[in-house]
């Protein structure tokens, strides 16, 4: 194989917002994400919904009206 061609393979540093931190191996050194293993709500059994300019209030507000 040619030397220099594949990237270095690093431990890595993964860091959630939640503040679970897990160390793997990988190109980068650090990642950072949204949600994980602790906070994701598939593996917690909780429900949240992550509202994004009100759309979930609209659309209520849309349901309300039409089942009246």
């Amino acid at each position: 194989m040619k030397p220099g061609l594949h990237p270095n393979y690093v431990e890595a540093t993964i860091h959630c917002s939640c503040g679970n931190e897990i160390k793997t191996r990988s190109t980068k050194t650090t990642m950072h994400l949204d949600v994980c293993n602790n906070c994701h709500p598939f593996f917690t059994g909780e429900q949240r919904i992550i509202d994004t300019a009100g759309r979930v209030d609209r659309f209520n507000r849309r349901f309300n009206r039409a089942g009246n």
